[in-house]
Order: C-alpha cells, then structure tokens, then sequence
C-alpha cells in the first residue's frame, strides 16, 4: 500500500491499511497480502562503518519510509504493530525489527527520526518518535531496557500539546501501564488550541481521541472495537 499509485517505492502507509482491514471480513485477503508484503519489505542495510561518524548498527533489519532507503524508527515501529495486531510477533522481522528499535535508542531515553550519535554527538530525542517506539515494544520487551526512554516521555508529556505528540505520547505510556490520570485534561488543552491556530486535520483528531478512548495503548484500543461480520449474500 502505497501514499499514491504514482509513487508505490512510498510503501510506508501498509502497516495503516493492515490496522483498518484487520477486523473487516470483505478485506482479509487484501490484508493477507499486505502482510506478506510488509514481511518481505526491508530498508537498504549495511555492515556498520566507522562508529566515530554513524553511533547505530546499520546492518540491523527495520523498515524505511520508501524503497531503496535506509530504515528508520517510526516506519519499523509501525510494522511491527501490525506485525503484533495479526499475531507475528515472533516472526523473524519482528524479533529484528525489535533490536533495531532497541539499537537506536539514545543513550539518555528517547528516540529521534533513527540516528543515535554523529561524529560523537549524541542526537536529541523527539517525544512523537519516542513514544510511537515505546508502544511498538510494549509486551516484548522487557521495562529495564527503555525505563530511561519512559522516564523521558513522562517528563515530556506535561508539556506536549499538539494532538500528535500528545496522542502517541498516551498511547506509548498507556502500553506500559502508565496512562496519566488527568488524559482527558491534556486533550481538552490540546483541543482549545484550536480558537488559535485554526481546526486540527481530521486525522490528527481521530489520533487524539483514540489516545483518550485507549486503556492501555494502540491494541487496547483495536480490541474494544466491535467485530463486523460478513454482509449476507443470500438474494431475495
């Protein structure tokens, strides 16, 4: 799954068509396929160079944004959460998919866009990437191994207000039993942003809202939605 039929190298949205389909009868093999896919799917990777210049192990396998790159963390994070929504959390690219997250982890917490160090200098961590990485190893990964990238997204988090930032930054805490109690103040302050700065786009809406309706992360949410069942094909 493609952003567009003209550019199909730009393959990163397929974990998304994974999520909407994985509940709709009509779509299973289309699902089916874009698994098949997404497990075929891999960045550019190569034995790691001199570690003076690039701080990450480059030869570990995630996924890019486009064909023909190198991986990054929120694309690899993504697959794996749809790796997990269809029960392939152990499939061999999810366990790698897992180390590379790990792997690009900053020293201090967090994660930025995938690189860890440059020339010697440890990089700035994003809360967005940060916490897209944290739900994406919730369940797999043990708590000591990204307690110090928790501790960042907590400290972060009263300070967040864009309904991305602040959405994924609820879903990745709440997959770790760490959902704050005043969520529904947090979104509320995010919304009234809106008198200023005009509408939010309608998908950063439906992340919002979905970070407040989740228990406990991004799957919590998947299960509590109602199962379709296939339209009848009986004629009248």
């Amino acid at each position: 799954m493609s952003i567009s039929v003209s550019h199909p190298e730009a393959s990163w949205p397929t974990p998304l068509a994974i999520f909407a389909w994985e509940s709709i009868p009509q779509y299973q093999e289309a699902k089916s396929l874009a698994v098949d896919y997404l497990i075929g799917f891999t960045g550019r990777h190569f034995p790691t160079p001199d570690p003076s210049i690039i701080g990450h192990d480059t030869a570990i396998l995630g996924w890019p944004w486009i064909a023909d790159t190198h991986s990054w963390v929120v694309p690899t994070a993504l697959a794996l959460l749809a790796l997990q929504e269809v029960g392939l959390s152990t499939h061999p690219r999810a366990i790698a998919g897992q180390q590379m997250l790990i792997n690009r982890q900053l020293s201090n917490g967090g994660w930025n866009f995938g690189s860890t160090t440059v020339f010697r200098r440890e990089l700035h961590p994003l809360p967005e990437c940060s916490a897209i990485a944290l739900q994406a190893l919730a369940g797999t990964t043990p708590i000591r191994e990204v307690k110090r990238s928790l501790d960042y997204l907590l400290h972060e988090l009263p300070h967040l207000r864009t309904p991305i930032s602040l959405g994924w930054a609820l879903l990745g805490l709440g997959a770790w039993g760490l959902k704050p109690a005043n969520t529904e103040e947090l979104a509320k302050a995010s919304l009234q942003l809106q008198e200023r700065y005009g509408p939010y786009p309608l998908p950063s809406l439906a992340l919002l809202l979905c970070a407040v309706k989740a228990s406990h992360g991004l799957h919590s949410l998947f299960r509590s939605l109602p199962q379709e069942t296939p339209a009848s094909t009986t004629r009248n």
